[in-house]
Protein backbone atom coordinates (compact mmCIF):
# COMPACT_ATOMS: atom_id res chain seq x y z
CA UNK A 1 0.00 0.00 0.00
CA UNK A 2 1.13 3.54 -0.78
CA UNK A 3 -0.02 6.60 1.16
CA UNK A 4 -0.81 9.88 -0.57
CA UNK A 5 1.16 12.69 1.08
CA UNK A 6 1.36 15.20 -1.77
CA UNK A 7 -0.78 16.05 -4.78
CA UNK A 8 -0.55 18.07 -7.99
CA UNK A 9 -3.98 19.35 -9.01
CA UNK A 10 -4.60 21.16 -12.30
CA UNK A 11 -8.06 20.83 -13.82
CA UNK A 12 -10.23 22.69 -16.32
CA UNK A 13 -13.59 21.65 -14.79
CA UNK A 14 -14.02 22.08 -11.04
CA UNK A 15 -17.30 20.09 -10.82
CA UNK A 16 -17.16 17.63 -7.94
CA UNK A 17 -13.64 18.66 -6.92
CA UNK A 18 -14.50 20.29 -3.58
CA UNK A 19 -15.07 17.06 -1.56
CA UNK A 20 -11.74 15.71 -2.81
CA UNK A 21 -9.90 18.90 -1.86
CA UNK A 22 -11.45 18.89 1.60
CA UNK A 23 -10.58 15.21 2.10
CA UNK A 24 -6.97 15.89 1.05
CA UNK A 25 -6.81 18.81 3.45
CA UNK A 26 -8.16 16.67 6.31
CA UNK A 27 -5.30 14.24 5.73
CA UNK A 28 -2.72 17.03 5.68
CA UNK A 29 -1.76 16.31 2.08
CA UNK A 30 0.52 18.97 0.54
CA UNK A 31 -1.19 20.38 -2.53
CA UNK A 32 0.47 21.99 -5.55
CA UNK A 33 -1.69 23.74 -8.09
CA UNK A 34 -1.94 26.13 -11.03
CA UNK A 35 -4.00 29.14 -12.13
CA UNK A 36 -7.74 28.72 -11.81
CA UNK A 37 -7.46 25.50 -9.78
CA UNK A 38 -5.21 27.25 -7.26
CA UNK A 39 -7.76 30.05 -6.89
CA UNK A 40 -10.56 27.48 -6.49
CA UNK A 41 -8.69 25.70 -3.68
CA UNK A 42 -7.80 28.93 -1.90
CA UNK A 43 -11.42 30.12 -2.16
CA UNK A 44 -12.32 27.08 -0.03
CA UNK A 45 -10.03 28.43 2.68
CA UNK A 46 -7.45 25.73 2.01
CA UNK A 47 -3.82 26.54 1.30
CA UNK A 48 -1.88 25.18 -1.65
CA UNK A 49 1.54 25.80 -3.16
CA UNK A 50 1.66 27.44 -6.60
CA UNK A 51 3.52 25.36 -9.17
CA UNK A 52 5.59 28.48 -9.90
CA UNK A 53 7.14 28.03 -6.47
CA UNK A 54 8.48 24.64 -7.56
CA UNK A 55 9.65 25.67 -11.02
CA UNK A 56 10.80 29.21 -10.20
CA UNK A 57 9.08 30.21 -13.46
CA UNK A 58 5.80 32.05 -13.91
CA UNK A 59 3.09 30.81 -16.24
CA UNK A 60 4.32 32.06 -19.64
CA UNK A 61 3.29 32.30 -23.27
CA UNK A 62 -0.33 33.00 -22.46
CA UNK A 63 -0.58 29.99 -20.17
CA UNK A 64 0.80 27.55 -22.74
CA UNK A 65 3.73 26.73 -20.44
CA UNK A 66 3.04 26.21 -16.75
CA UNK A 67 3.89 22.69 -15.70
CA UNK A 68 6.33 21.66 -18.44
CA UNK A 69 9.38 21.67 -16.20
CA UNK A 70 11.84 19.07 -14.75
CA UNK A 71 10.81 19.98 -11.21
CA UNK A 72 7.23 18.96 -11.96
CA UNK A 73 7.88 15.90 -14.08
CA UNK A 74 10.75 14.79 -11.86
CA UNK A 75 8.33 14.82 -8.92
CA UNK A 76 5.91 12.64 -10.89
CA UNK A 77 8.37 10.27 -12.57
CA UNK A 78 10.86 9.83 -9.74
CA UNK A 79 10.98 6.20 -8.62
CA UNK A 80 10.69 5.77 -4.87
CA UNK A 81 12.79 2.61 -4.77
CA UNK A 82 15.58 3.91 -7.01
CA UNK A 83 18.54 5.33 -5.07
CA UNK A 84 19.82 7.39 -8.03
CA UNK A 85 16.39 8.95 -8.57
CA UNK A 86 16.10 9.80 -4.88
CA UNK A 87 19.56 11.39 -4.83
CA UNK A 88 18.86 13.48 -7.93
CA UNK A 89 15.50 14.64 -6.58
CA UNK A 90 17.21 15.73 -3.38
CA UNK A 91 20.07 17.41 -5.27
CA UNK A 92 17.75 19.46 -7.49
CA UNK A 93 15.18 20.10 -4.76
CA UNK A 94 12.41 18.24 -6.62
CA UNK A 95 9.35 17.53 -4.43
CA UNK A 96 7.84 14.06 -4.42
CA UNK A 97 4.32 13.99 -5.93
CA UNK A 98 2.10 11.04 -4.97
CA UNK A 99 -1.18 12.06 -6.63
CA UNK A 100 -1.85 13.73 -9.98
CA UNK A 101 -5.36 15.09 -10.63
CA UNK A 102 -5.56 16.47 -14.16
CA UNK A 103 -8.32 16.78 -16.72
CA UNK A 104 -7.74 17.95 -20.26
CA UNK A 105 -8.70 21.12 -22.08
CA UNK A 106 -12.15 20.65 -23.67
CA UNK A 107 -11.04 20.05 -27.24
CA UNK A 108 -14.08 18.04 -28.36
CA UNK A 109 -16.49 20.30 -26.49
CA UNK A 110 -15.01 23.34 -28.24
CA UNK A 111 -15.45 21.71 -31.64
CA UNK A 112 -19.03 20.85 -30.70
CA UNK A 113 -19.80 24.48 -29.86
CA UNK A 114 -18.89 25.51 -33.40
CA UNK A 115 -20.83 22.59 -34.87
CA UNK A 116 -23.89 23.58 -32.84
CA UNK A 117 -23.56 27.20 -33.93
CA UNK A 118 -23.18 25.95 -37.53
CA UNK A 119 -19.84 27.79 -37.84
CA UNK A 120 -17.42 25.91 -40.14
CA UNK A 121 -14.80 24.29 -37.95
CA UNK A 122 -12.16 24.88 -40.59
CA UNK A 123 -12.78 28.65 -40.50
CA UNK A 124 -10.03 30.86 -39.07
CA UNK A 125 -12.25 31.81 -36.13
CA UNK A 126 -12.88 28.18 -35.25
CA UNK A 127 -9.33 27.02 -35.81
CA UNK A 128 -7.91 29.67 -33.48
CA UNK A 129 -10.23 28.63 -30.64
CA UNK A 130 -10.02 24.88 -31.24
CA UNK A 131 -6.24 24.69 -31.52
CA UNK A 132 -5.83 26.62 -28.24
CA UNK A 133 -7.80 23.80 -26.62
CA UNK A 134 -5.15 21.23 -27.56
CA UNK A 135 -3.70 20.34 -24.19
CA UNK A 136 0.04 19.68 -24.03
CA UNK A 137 0.99 19.66 -20.36
CA UNK A 138 -2.14 17.80 -19.24
CA UNK A 139 -1.65 14.62 -21.31
CA UNK A 140 2.05 14.70 -20.48
CA UNK A 141 1.33 14.72 -16.75
CA UNK A 142 -1.29 11.98 -17.11
CA UNK A 143 1.09 9.79 -19.09
CA UNK A 144 3.91 10.42 -16.64
CA UNK A 145 1.71 9.58 -13.65
CA UNK A 146 0.34 6.48 -15.37
CA UNK A 147 3.83 5.33 -16.32
CA UNK A 148 4.94 5.64 -12.70
CA UNK A 149 1.81 3.97 -11.32
CA UNK A 150 3.90 1.82 -8.98
CA UNK A 151 4.27 4.96 -6.89
CA UNK A 152 1.72 7.46 -8.28
CA UNK A 153 -2.08 7.71 -8.25
CA UNK A 154 -3.26 9.42 -11.45
CA UNK A 155 -6.85 10.69 -11.75
CA UNK A 156 -7.73 11.71 -15.34
CA UNK A 157 -11.41 12.66 -15.07
CA UNK A 158 -13.98 14.18 -12.74
CA UNK A 159 -15.88 10.89 -13.09
CA UNK A 160 -13.16 9.30 -10.94
CA UNK A 161 -13.45 11.80 -8.07
CA UNK A 162 -15.96 9.70 -6.05
CA UNK A 163 -13.63 6.69 -6.11
CA UNK A 164 -10.68 8.85 -5.04
CA UNK A 165 -12.71 10.50 -2.29
CA UNK A 166 -13.68 7.07 -0.96
CA UNK A 167 -10.01 6.08 -0.78
CA UNK A 168 -9.13 9.30 1.03
CA UNK A 169 -11.97 9.11 3.54
CA UNK A 170 -12.20 5.37 4.21
CA UNK A 171 -8.53 4.39 3.92
CA UNK A 172 -6.72 7.60 4.83
CA UNK A 173 -5.35 7.94 1.32
CA UNK A 174 -3.71 4.51 1.04
CA UNK A 175 -3.91 2.81 -2.36
CA UNK A 176 -3.07 -0.65 -3.61
CA UNK A 177 -0.99 -1.38 -6.70
CA UNK A 178 -4.12 -2.79 -8.38
CA UNK A 179 -6.00 0.45 -7.80
CA UNK A 180 -3.12 2.52 -9.15
CA UNK A 181 -2.92 0.23 -12.19
CA UNK A 182 -6.64 0.74 -12.87
CA UNK A 183 -6.34 4.52 -12.58
CA UNK A 184 -3.36 4.38 -14.97
CA UNK A 185 -5.38 2.37 -17.49
CA UNK A 186 -8.09 5.03 -17.41
CA UNK A 187 -5.51 7.76 -17.92
CA UNK A 188 -4.10 6.09 -21.03
CA UNK A 189 -7.63 5.61 -22.41
CA UNK A 190 -8.39 9.29 -21.88
CA UNK A 191 -5.15 10.32 -23.56
CA UNK A 192 -5.55 7.98 -26.53
CA UNK A 193 -9.13 9.10 -27.21
CA UNK A 194 -8.07 12.73 -26.90
CA UNK A 195 -5.17 12.28 -29.34
CA UNK A 196 -7.29 10.44 -31.89
CA UNK A 197 -9.95 13.18 -31.77
CA UNK A 198 -7.27 15.79 -32.45
CA UNK A 199 -5.77 13.64 -35.21
CA UNK A 200 -9.17 13.28 -36.85
CA UNK A 201 -9.68 17.03 -36.73
CA UNK A 202 -6.39 17.69 -38.50
CA UNK A 203 -6.96 14.87 -40.98
CA UNK A 204 -10.21 16.36 -42.22
CA UNK A 205 -11.70 19.29 -40.35
CA UNK A 206 -14.73 19.59 -42.63
CA UNK A 207 -15.78 16.03 -41.75
CA UNK A 208 -14.70 16.07 -38.12
CA UNK A 209 -16.80 14.20 -35.64
CA UNK A 210 -15.60 13.98 -32.04
CA UNK A 211 -16.88 10.41 -31.78
CA UNK A 212 -14.71 9.09 -34.59
CA UNK A 213 -12.15 7.89 -32.12
CA UNK A 214 -11.66 4.09 -32.17
CA UNK A 215 -12.04 2.76 -28.64
CA UNK A 216 -13.62 5.33 -26.36
CA UNK A 217 -13.81 5.10 -22.60
CA UNK A 218 -17.31 5.88 -21.33
CA UNK A 219 -18.27 7.51 -18.03
CA UNK A 220 -19.08 4.01 -16.78
CA UNK A 221 -20.95 0.88 -17.83
CA UNK A 222 -24.57 0.02 -17.07
CA UNK A 223 -23.89 0.97 -13.44
CA UNK A 224 -21.35 3.36 -11.87
CA UNK A 225 -19.18 0.55 -10.49
CA UNK A 226 -18.69 -0.95 -13.99
CA UNK A 227 -16.17 0.36 -16.51
CA UNK A 228 -17.54 0.89 -20.02
CA UNK A 229 -16.00 1.31 -23.47
CA UNK A 230 -17.22 1.79 -27.01
CA UNK A 231 -15.20 0.49 -29.94
CA UNK A 232 -16.24 1.75 -33.35
CA UNK A 233 -17.18 4.92 -35.20
CA UNK A 234 -20.24 6.66 -33.77
CA UNK A 235 -19.81 9.31 -36.44
CA UNK A 236 -21.24 6.88 -38.99
CA UNK A 237 -24.59 7.06 -37.22
CA UNK A 238 -24.91 10.64 -35.96
CA UNK A 239 -23.35 13.99 -35.17
CA UNK A 240 -23.70 15.22 -31.60
CA UNK A 241 -24.90 18.82 -31.66
CA UNK A 242 -25.28 19.44 -27.95
CA UNK A 243 -25.09 17.93 -24.50
CA UNK A 244 -23.00 15.79 -22.22
CA UNK A 245 -20.95 12.77 -23.20
CA UNK A 246 -23.11 9.76 -24.05
CA UNK A 247 -23.10 6.99 -21.47
CA UNK A 248 -23.19 3.22 -21.96
CA UNK A 249 -26.95 3.13 -21.33
CA UNK A 250 -27.52 6.14 -23.59
CA UNK A 251 -25.76 4.36 -26.44
CA UNK A 252 -27.77 1.17 -25.95
CA UNK A 253 -31.02 3.16 -26.07
CA UNK A 254 -29.84 5.30 -29.00
CA UNK A 255 -29.15 2.13 -30.98
CA UNK A 256 -32.65 0.83 -30.16
CA UNK A 257 -34.19 4.18 -31.14
CA UNK A 258 -32.39 4.33 -34.48
CA UNK A 259 -33.40 0.74 -35.23
CA UNK A 260 -37.05 1.54 -34.50
CA UNK A 261 -37.37 4.76 -36.46
CA UNK A 262 -35.71 3.22 -39.53
CA UNK A 263 -38.81 1.03 -39.92
CA UNK A 264 -41.16 3.93 -40.73
CA UNK A 265 -41.57 5.99 -43.91
CA UNK A 266 -44.44 8.19 -42.71
CA UNK A 267 -43.77 11.05 -40.30
CA UNK A 268 -43.21 9.21 -37.02
CA UNK A 269 -42.05 9.94 -33.49
CA UNK A 270 -40.96 7.27 -30.99
CA UNK A 271 -39.98 7.25 -27.34
CA UNK A 272 -37.59 4.60 -26.03
CA UNK A 273 -37.06 3.51 -22.43
CA UNK A 274 -34.56 0.77 -21.56
CA UNK A 275 -34.50 -0.26 -25.26
CA UNK A 276 -38.29 -0.79 -25.34
CA UNK A 277 -40.68 1.40 -27.32
CA UNK A 278 -42.93 3.08 -24.76
CA UNK A 279 -44.58 5.49 -27.20
CA UNK A 280 -44.76 5.71 -30.97
CA UNK A 281 -47.16 7.25 -33.46
CA UNK A 282 -47.38 8.20 -37.12
CA UNK A 283 -49.33 11.36 -37.89
CA UNK A 284 -49.51 14.23 -40.34
CA UNK A 285 -46.82 16.60 -39.06
CA UNK A 286 -44.06 15.98 -36.53
CA UNK A 287 -45.81 17.88 -33.71
CA UNK A 288 -48.90 15.68 -34.00
CA UNK A 289 -46.70 12.58 -34.09
CA UNK A 290 -44.89 13.74 -30.93
CA UNK A 291 -48.13 14.44 -29.07
CA UNK A 292 -49.64 11.07 -30.00
CA UNK A 293 -46.44 9.20 -29.09
CA UNK A 294 -46.32 10.92 -25.68
CA UNK A 295 -50.02 10.20 -25.01
CA UNK A 296 -49.29 6.49 -25.33
CA UNK A 297 -47.38 6.44 -22.04
CA UNK A 298 -46.43 9.88 -20.65
CA UNK A 299 -45.27 8.28 -17.42
CA UNK A 300 -42.59 6.08 -19.01
CA UNK A 301 -41.49 8.87 -21.36
CA UNK A 302 -39.87 10.73 -18.45
CA UNK A 303 -36.09 10.42 -18.82
CA UNK A 304 -36.36 8.55 -22.11
CA UNK A 305 -34.65 8.68 -25.49
CA UNK A 306 -36.70 10.42 -28.19
CA UNK A 307 -36.38 9.87 -31.93
CA UNK A 308 -38.04 11.32 -35.03
CA UNK A 309 -37.65 10.67 -38.74
CA UNK A 310 -38.18 14.28 -39.89
CA UNK A 311 -36.83 17.67 -38.87
CA UNK A 312 -37.70 19.04 -35.44
CA UNK A 313 -39.33 22.43 -35.96
CA UNK A 314 -39.94 25.24 -33.47
CA UNK A 315 -43.48 24.24 -32.30
CA UNK A 316 -42.35 20.66 -31.75
CA UNK A 317 -39.24 21.79 -29.89
CA UNK A 318 -41.35 24.00 -27.64
CA UNK A 319 -43.62 21.05 -26.81
CA UNK A 320 -40.74 18.61 -26.27
CA UNK A 321 -38.87 21.12 -24.11
CA UNK A 322 -41.50 20.71 -21.37
CA UNK A 323 -40.43 17.09 -20.79
CA UNK A 324 -37.30 15.86 -19.04
CA UNK A 325 -35.50 13.52 -21.42
CA UNK A 326 -31.96 12.25 -21.93
CA UNK A 327 -31.49 12.23 -25.71
CA UNK A 328 -33.32 13.51 -28.80
CA UNK A 329 -32.43 12.14 -32.23
CA UNK A 330 -33.61 13.60 -35.54
CA UNK A 331 -32.25 13.98 -39.08
CA UNK A 332 -32.19 17.76 -38.60
CA UNK A 333 -33.27 20.61 -36.32
CA UNK A 334 -34.43 24.07 -37.32
CA UNK A 335 -32.22 26.86 -35.95
CA UNK A 336 -34.94 28.04 -33.56
CA UNK A 337 -35.62 24.51 -32.37
CA UNK A 338 -31.94 23.93 -31.68
CA UNK A 339 -31.73 27.15 -29.68
CA UNK A 340 -34.63 26.15 -27.44
CA UNK A 341 -33.55 22.53 -26.97
CA UNK A 342 -29.97 23.58 -26.15
CA UNK A 343 -31.01 25.57 -23.08
CA UNK A 344 -30.27 22.57 -20.83
CA UNK A 345 -26.56 21.83 -20.95
CA UNK A 346 -26.72 18.07 -20.30
CA UNK A 347 -29.51 17.31 -22.78
CA UNK A 348 -28.07 15.37 -25.72
CA UNK A 349 -29.13 16.33 -29.25
CA UNK A 350 -28.08 14.01 -32.07
CA UNK A 351 -28.36 14.62 -35.79
CA UNK A 352 -28.92 11.17 -37.28
CA UNK A 353 -27.47 10.07 -40.59
CA UNK A 354 -29.40 8.41 -43.38
CA UNK A 355 -27.30 5.23 -43.40
CA UNK A 356 -27.31 4.78 -39.62
CA UNK A 357 -28.95 1.36 -40.06
CA UNK A 358 -27.46 -0.72 -42.84
CA UNK A 359 -29.15 -3.68 -44.52
CA UNK A 360 -27.42 -6.95 -43.71
CA UNK A 361 -25.69 -5.48 -40.68
CA UNK A 362 -24.55 -8.01 -38.08
CA UNK A 363 -25.33 -7.71 -34.38
CA UNK A 364 -22.85 -9.14 -31.88
CA UNK A 365 -22.68 -9.73 -28.14
CA UNK A 366 -20.09 -11.41 -25.95
CA UNK A 367 -21.04 -14.22 -23.59
CA UNK A 368 -19.59 -17.39 -22.03
CA UNK A 369 -16.06 -16.22 -22.90
CA UNK A 370 -17.06 -16.15 -26.55
CA UNK A 371 -19.06 -14.19 -29.09
CA UNK A 372 -22.53 -14.50 -30.62
CA UNK A 373 -23.41 -12.74 -33.85
CA UNK A 374 -26.47 -12.61 -36.06
CA UNK A 375 -27.97 -10.66 -38.93
CA UNK A 376 -30.32 -7.82 -38.05
CA UNK A 377 -34.00 -8.77 -37.72
CA UNK A 378 -35.04 -7.31 -41.07
CA UNK A 379 -38.53 -7.28 -42.51
CA UNK A 380 -41.82 -7.52 -40.71
CA UNK A 381 -43.67 -10.51 -42.12
CA UNK A 382 -42.93 -13.39 -44.49
CA UNK A 383 -46.54 -13.89 -45.57
CA UNK A 384 -49.92 -12.29 -44.92
CA UNK A 385 -52.33 -15.12 -44.29
CA UNK A 386 -55.83 -14.03 -43.24
CA UNK A 387 -56.94 -16.99 -41.10
CA UNK A 388 -59.67 -15.50 -38.92
CA UNK A 389 -63.44 -15.16 -39.18
CA UNK A 390 -63.18 -12.19 -41.54
CA UNK A 391 -60.62 -10.26 -43.60
CA UNK A 392 -59.01 -7.16 -42.12
CA UNK A 393 -60.28 -3.77 -43.26
CA UNK A 394 -57.87 -1.27 -44.82
CA UNK A 395 -57.61 0.59 -41.48
CA UNK A 396 -57.05 -2.62 -39.55
CA UNK A 397 -54.39 -3.81 -41.98
CA UNK A 398 -52.55 -0.51 -41.63
CA UNK A 399 -52.66 -0.76 -37.85
CA UNK A 400 -51.69 -4.46 -37.88
CA UNK A 401 -48.61 -3.67 -39.96
CA UNK A 402 -47.74 -0.84 -37.58
CA UNK A 403 -48.26 -3.02 -34.49
CA UNK A 404 -46.17 -5.84 -35.90
CA UNK A 405 -43.23 -3.46 -36.42
CA UNK A 406 -43.56 -2.03 -32.91
CA UNK A 407 -43.81 -5.49 -31.35
CA UNK A 408 -40.56 -6.46 -33.04
CA UNK A 409 -38.81 -3.75 -30.99
CA UNK A 410 -40.14 -4.84 -27.59
CA UNK A 411 -38.35 -7.33 -25.36
CA UNK A 412 -39.90 -10.82 -25.43
CA UNK A 413 -42.44 -11.93 -24.49
CA UNK A 414 -44.01 -8.95 -26.21
CA UNK A 415 -47.49 -7.66 -27.00
CA UNK A 416 -48.30 -4.37 -28.77
CA UNK A 417 -51.78 -2.84 -28.92
CA UNK A 418 -52.27 -0.18 -31.60
CA UNK A 419 -55.09 2.08 -32.67
CA UNK A 420 -54.90 4.58 -35.52
CA UNK A 421 -51.12 4.11 -35.82
CA UNK A 422 -50.58 4.94 -32.17
CA UNK A 423 -49.16 2.56 -29.59
CA UNK A 424 -51.71 2.57 -26.77
CA UNK A 425 -50.60 -0.47 -24.75
CA UNK A 426 -47.57 -2.72 -24.58
CA UNK A 427 -46.33 -5.64 -22.54
CA UNK A 428 -42.67 -6.56 -22.71
CA UNK A 429 -40.05 -8.72 -21.04
CA UNK A 430 -42.63 -10.99 -19.44
CA UNK A 431 -42.13 -14.69 -18.77
CA UNK A 432 -45.54 -15.63 -20.16
CA UNK A 433 -47.52 -14.24 -23.08
CA UNK A 434 -50.70 -13.83 -21.06
CA UNK A 435 -48.77 -11.70 -18.55
CA UNK A 436 -47.45 -9.55 -21.41
CA UNK A 437 -51.06 -9.10 -22.61
CA UNK A 438 -52.31 -8.20 -19.13
CA UNK A 439 -49.54 -5.63 -18.84
CA UNK A 440 -50.45 -4.15 -22.23
CA UNK A 441 -54.14 -3.90 -21.34
CA UNK A 442 -53.31 -2.36 -17.95
CA UNK A 443 -51.15 0.29 -19.64
CA UNK A 444 -53.92 1.17 -22.08
CA UNK A 445 -56.45 1.41 -19.26
CA UNK A 446 -54.05 3.50 -17.15
CA UNK A 447 -54.18 6.26 -19.74
CA UNK A 448 -57.89 5.86 -20.53
CA UNK A 449 -57.64 4.46 -24.04
CA UNK A 450 -60.71 2.80 -25.52
CA UNK A 451 -59.55 -0.61 -26.75
CA UNK A 452 -62.58 -1.14 -28.97
CA UNK A 453 -61.41 -1.20 -32.58
CA UNK A 454 -57.73 -1.58 -31.67
CA UNK A 455 -55.43 -4.32 -32.99
CA UNK A 456 -52.88 -6.55 -31.29
CA UNK A 457 -49.50 -7.93 -32.34
CA UNK A 458 -47.56 -10.72 -30.70
CA UNK A 459 -43.86 -11.31 -31.29
CA UNK A 460 -44.36 -15.10 -31.21
CA UNK A 461 -47.21 -17.60 -31.49
CA UNK A 462 -50.13 -17.89 -29.09
CA UNK A 463 -49.62 -21.20 -27.24
CA UNK A 464 -53.26 -21.17 -26.09
CA UNK A 465 -56.44 -19.28 -26.95
CA UNK A 466 -56.42 -17.38 -23.64
CA UNK A 467 -54.81 -14.28 -25.19
CA UNK A 468 -57.37 -13.85 -27.96
CA UNK A 469 -60.24 -14.49 -25.53
CA UNK A 470 -59.06 -11.89 -23.01
CA UNK A 471 -58.28 -9.40 -25.80
CA UNK A 472 -61.71 -9.86 -27.35
CA UNK A 473 -63.35 -9.13 -23.99
CA UNK A 474 -61.65 -5.70 -24.00
CA UNK A 475 -62.81 -4.81 -27.53
CA UNK A 476 -59.77 -5.87 -29.61
CA UNK A 477 -60.92 -7.46 -32.87
CA UNK A 478 -57.80 -8.00 -34.98
CA UNK A 479 -54.61 -9.97 -34.30
CA UNK A 480 -51.27 -10.53 -36.00
CA UNK A 481 -48.82 -13.22 -34.98
CA UNK A 482 -46.27 -15.53 -36.64
CA UNK A 483 -48.07 -18.81 -35.92
CA UNK A 484 -46.16 -22.04 -35.49
CA UNK A 485 -47.74 -23.49 -32.36
CA UNK A 486 -49.09 -27.01 -32.36
CA UNK A 487 -52.21 -25.36 -30.92
CA UNK A 488 -52.54 -22.56 -33.50
CA UNK A 489 -56.02 -23.85 -34.27
CA UNK A 490 -57.27 -22.95 -30.79
CA UNK A 491 -56.75 -19.23 -31.40
CA UNK A 492 -57.71 -19.39 -35.08
CA UNK A 493 -60.96 -21.25 -34.32
CA UNK A 494 -61.92 -18.68 -31.66
CA UNK A 495 -61.36 -15.85 -34.17
CA UNK A 496 -63.35 -17.67 -36.83
CA UNK A 497 -66.25 -18.31 -34.46
CA UNK A 498 -66.33 -14.68 -33.30
CA UNK A 499 -65.71 -12.96 -36.68
CA UNK A 500 -62.30 -11.65 -35.58
CA UNK A 501 -59.27 -10.95 -37.78
CA UNK A 502 -56.29 -13.29 -37.39
CA UNK A 503 -53.23 -12.68 -39.59
CA UNK A 504 -50.46 -15.30 -39.66
CA UNK A 505 -47.08 -13.91 -40.78
CA UNK A 506 -44.71 -16.86 -40.58
CA UNK A 507 -41.99 -14.61 -39.14
CA UNK A 508 -41.20 -14.56 -35.42
CA UNK A 509 -39.61 -11.50 -33.79
CA UNK A 510 -38.02 -12.59 -30.51
CA UNK A 511 -35.85 -9.93 -28.88
CA UNK A 512 -33.77 -11.12 -25.93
Amino acid sequence: MKKIRSALISVFYKDGLEPVIRALSELGVIMYSTGGTQKFIEALGISCIPVEQITNYPSILGGRVKTLHPSVFGGILGRRDNITDEQEMKEFNIPQIDLVIVDLYPFEETVNKFLTAKIPIDSEEAKAAIIEKIDVGGPSMLRAGAKNHRDIVVVPSKDDYPELEKILVERNGETSLEERWNFAAKAFHVCSGYDIAISNYFAGTSHFNPFNAGTKMLRYGENPHQEGYFTGDLGQSFNQLHGKELSYNNLVDVDAAIQVIAEFNETTFAIIKHTNVCGVASRHGILNSWQAALEGDPESAFGGVLVANTEIDLPTAQAINELFFEVLIAPSFSADALTILSTKKNRVLLESKRDAVKTGHTQSRSLLNGMLSQQNDEGSYEKWEESGGRVSTAEEKSDLEFANIVCKHLKSNAIAIVKNKQLIGKGCGQTSRIDALKQAIAKANQFNFDLKGSVLASDAFFPFDDCVKLSHETGIEAFIQPGGSIRDKDSINYCQENKLVMVITGQRHFKH
